[in-house]
């Protein structure tokens, strides 16, 4: 098939790279300039594990082509995959202003049938105006069809070669078919492609998303009671997990979440539901819960070394003033570069306000991390070297190269012992032993 997806982002990039893997020819198109000079060089101007290896191939083989042009991308495809940012207003309501701009410029271009498809999260009604502002610059035929990803950071290669399932809002049985056609190939082991109507559809990433949501801050929440009662999170969390009806996954404790997805889809979801009357108390639990868990970790720190200063005649001024404080792991979760939303980003300013220097490394995320923090704290070429004259370290983020480090190496680089374990990567019994003073996320 002959593919045009808009926008180069995450999802647009990953999205039209695999559809070209699997033999379509596929234009990516944006009006960042620059963003498409770096990837005509061969270069890839996110992380995400696979990715470049998959552009490279599928450029050399003349099935991916990068460009500013949209009346190429539009006149020279079948179907125009809408991948444009959602930003969050100031109410939390997602904001469409680019997904109707580039609706209209869809409809400039429109040179005969085409299936023009919202890849982008967004509310239900979208696809009614998205019909309404290409139908306002062209007389040609047209669908517009909902087909929300499901794509996870670190993971969003094999989310879409090998999908749960392909969700598809459509209003008629040509695009239905065209879809069905097109994912044929990613569901050849009997994953379904789930046909209902547009609204459903936009509605169900929304869904998903705020489940995915609770369960996170459900299991923090009960990690604070584990840590008031004495009882021990990790060992409730297996408790729970072999139930196969709640399952492991999105079930671990640790310092809140954070990304593209899960704080933008709460929010906009809680708007949607206010603009129908709807009092969306769960959800709003769901953020209140995360937003006070990004400041967890760096709230155990400031009180262990009030308390550690109490206890040697008082402390005066800012609580952590002298110390410093090594970080492990900048972006929201491994295997991305990606920093918005991220906890880290609390951790860290709340650790600055309390007077701490801070020392940071994360094997992908610096680059960003600068943009954000420049010259407050100080970045390191590798984790063991953040920890030179650390008076403890805050674990944020769980890179599998954190998860198994030399923890004599670590004594003997900190001033101090002391681990703050934002994501209970640690076994507490066996660094206590070694005589760490170690804290994790709900644990005895």
């Amino acid at each position: 098939m002959k593919i045009s997806v808009i926008g180069t982002g995450y999802v647009g990039l990953v999205t039209g790279t695999c559809l070209a893997e699997s033999g379509n020819d596929v234009i990516c198109m944006d009006v960042d300039k620059q963003k498409i000079e770096t990837l005509n060089s061969g270069n890839v101007p996110i992380y995400e594990p696979g990715l470049e290896e998959l552009i490279k191939r599928n450029v050399s083989h003349g099935r991916l082509t990068f460009t500013t042009d949209m009346s190429k991308a539009v006149k020279e495809s079948t179907m125009v995959f809408i991948a444009v940012g959602t930003p969050p207003g100031e109410d939390g309501s997602a904001d469409l202003k680019h997904v109707i701009t580039v609706a209209r410029e869809i409809g400039t271009h429109l040179n005969g049938y085409k299936v023009i498809i919202n890849k982008s999260t967004v509310p239900v009604g979208t696809g009614d105006k998205v019909s309404t502002a290409v139908a306002s610059k062209t007389d040609h035929p047209f669908d517009v069809v909902s087909n929300p990803e499901f794509l996870k950071e670190g993971a969003a290669i094999d989310d879409f070669m090998k999908p749960d399932r392909v969700v598809v809002g459509a209003s008629s049985q040509k695009a239905a078919t065209l879809m069905q056609e097109l994912y044929a190939p990613f569901v050849r082991t009997g994953k379904p492609v789930l046909i209902m109507d547009i609204g459903s559809a936009e509605m169900t990433k929304y869904a998903a998303n705020a489940l995915l949501a609770t369960k996170i801050s459900f299991i923090n929440e009960m990690a604070k009671v584990c840590a008031s009662l004495g009882a021990d999170i990790d060992n409730v969390r297996r408790g729970m997990g072999y139930d196969r009806r709640i399952g492991f996954e999105f079930l671990f404790p640790g310092v809140g979440y954070g990304g593209s997805c899960f704080p933008k889809d709460v929010k906009a979801l809680i708007q949607i539901a206010r603009e129908h009357d709807v009092d969306a108390k769960i959800l709003k639990s769901v953020e209140s819960v995360n937003e006070r868990q990004k400041a967890l970790l760096a709230d155990m720190v400031i009180r262990h070394f009030q308390q550690r200063g109490s206890q040697r005649g008082g402390t005066s001024g800012k609580s952590l003033t002298g110390k410093t404080i090594a970080v492990w792991g900048l972006s929201f979760k491994p295997r991305t570069d990606d920093m918005r939303e991220a906890p880290s980003t609390v951790i860290i300013n709340n650790l600055l306000r309390a007077g701490a220097m801070v020392k940071a490394h994360d094997p992908v995320a610096m680059a960003e991390a600068k943009k954000i923090f420049k010259n407050r704290i100080t970045f390191t070429e590798n984790e063991y070297e953040a920890l030179t004259g650390a008076h403890a370290l805050a674990v944020v983020t769980e890179w599998n190269e954190f998860r198994m480090p030399d923890f004599q190496k670590i004594k003997a680089l900190m001033k101090l012992p002391v681990i703050f374990d934002g994501r209970n990567v640690y076994n507490q019994e066996d660094l206590r032993k070694m005589g760490f003073t170690y804290y994790g996320i709900g644990r005895k």
